[in-house]
């Protein structure tokens, strides 16, 4: 039912990507807004879903091939959308996106994530799968089992690999370099997954664990928005 779910999701999702690309084409900021919004709700929705999925036997077999899985169909089905508000900061920083754009961009990848919690929230209380029993109730998943400095080392170290390889991959054809890089993803997840759940993406670790950040805003927001974000940077200083 969970898989069954999440391909539905990236239907709609599809759908609504190719009626926005038709429909709003003398719109570009708005058409810009709703591809990216589409997109990351489309990722942080099935990685909710995902994170439910993480217990399921044989650990952490199922968790892993699913992440690699759904990167990989993530990959294939959202070209030219970030879904990051780190890897929107690299263009805006180097002057190919203007300030306006990329805010809009990354306004939109916060709002996905804020409709992805409360839609998936909707359909976790109709607890159509097994999975979704108690979901709710869970409150912060508390995903940082570390000390604050190790989270943020892990995330900034992670985020720096993670920018690195996707700019050296990007020459490679594109139907390799999606498997390339969910293969990398899957990893860090695999790394460190305990730890820190190796998000590397602002707007998915809020999506995520929104509690968190209400009950322990400047902890969260230094190893899940700060840390990537930081790790962006030195990538684009340093190469």
């Amino acid at each position: 039912t969970s898989l069954l779910l999440m391909a539905g999701i990236v239907v709609a999702v599809g759908l609504c990507r190719r009626l926005t690309r038709r429909r709003l084409r003398s719109h570009p900021r708005l058409c810009t807004f709703l591809l990216e919004m589409f997109s990351t709700f489309q990722i942080c929705a099935c990685t909710n879903e995902l994170c439910l999925l993480g217990n399921a036997e044989p650990k952490p077999h199922t968790g892993l091939t699913l992440t690699y899985g759904f990167t990989v169909l993530h990959g294939l089905t959202l070209p030219g959308s970030t879904c990051n508000p780190c890897g929107t900061l690299q263009p805006m920083w180097g002057g190919g996106t203007s300030v306006k754009m990329g805010g809009l961009k990354i306004g939109a990848q916060f709002v996905a994530a804020v409709l992805a919690r409360v839609f998936m929230h909707f359909l976790w209380r109709l607890e159509m799968a097994e999975p979704h029993f108690g979901a709710l109730s869970q409150g912060c998943s508390n995903p940082m089992q570390t000390t604050e400095v190790q989270a943020f080392c892990i995330e900034l170290l992670f985020s720096v690999v993670f920018q690195l390889t996707v700019l050296r991959v990007e020459s490679i054809n594109p139907k390799y370099r999606v498997h390339l890089i969910a293969l990398l993803i899957t990893m860090l997840v695999y790394a460190g997954g305990n730890l820190t759940g190796a998000i590397f993406n602002p707007a998915l670790a809020f999506s995520l664990h929104p509690n968190c950040f209400y009950d322990k805003f400047w902890s969260y927001s230094l190893v899940y928005w700060i840390a990537p974000s930081l790790g962006k940077f030195l990538i684009f200083y340093v190469f």
